[in-house]
């Protein structure tokens, strides 16, 4: 299927999303990209600076507009994207604490439950342990890594005994780690 705003298929605007996750979130050096504290890069610098895809600023626009799961900001004046979570690089998001549900989920794959269960769930060399309210959302993340496993968390037990939660623009739940304590293993 081609995008008719620029003539793009829905392949290739996967492929940039990708690409644009890598850069905006891991790698902005692989293209000398530069991004400010909290994570904002200059679109026109983007474009310039890519090589890898055919890169406009409206095509940049389309893909963050468009992306299923909202990885992408684009701010008022739309001259700068940043992704909005995920980073394995220092930025600073500017997220405020906030109470979370009672209940999140994270989708994991089976192969790691024996890990998440001695261990809990840490943020690896991300920000965050990534949660959601979504059943679906938990699903889909996890089924990417092998058989599906959704876990429930005790987000409200976990705030109560002072975990700080935030919640990403694109509604994505995140602290810093989830003790076994507060995982309930009976979801799927």
């Amino acid at each position: 299927m081609t995008n008719p705003i620029v003539g793009i298929t829905e392949k290739q605007l996967t492929a940039i999303s990708k690409y644009l996750s890598f850069v905006l979130r891991h790698k902005p050096d692989a293209i000398g990209l530069k991004l400010d504290s909290c994570g904002w890069a200059s679109i026109d610098e983007l474009v310039d600076k890519t090589t890898e895809h055919p890169l406009t600023a409206e095509l940049v626009d389309l893909v963050a507009e468009t992306n299923d799961k909202q990885r992408f900001a684009i701010n008022s004046n739309r001259t700068k994207i940043r992704a909005n979570q995920g980073h394995s690089i220092d930025v600073d998001l500017a997220l405020t604490p906030l109470i979370p549900p009672e209940k999140l989920l994270h989708g994991t794959a089976e192969r790691f439950c024996a890990s998440i269960q001695e261990q809990g769930l840490s943020k690896g060399n991300r920000h965050h342990v990534h949660l959601t309210e979504s059943k679906t959302v938990a699903a889909s993340v996890g089924s990417r890594y092998g058989k599906l496993k959704v876990l429930e968390i005790d987000s409200k037990k976990m705030h109560e005994q002072g975990f700080i939660f935030y919640r990403s623009a694109n509604n994505v739940w995140l602290v810093d780690n989830v003790p076994t304590e507060f995982i309930h293993w009976h979801i799927s």
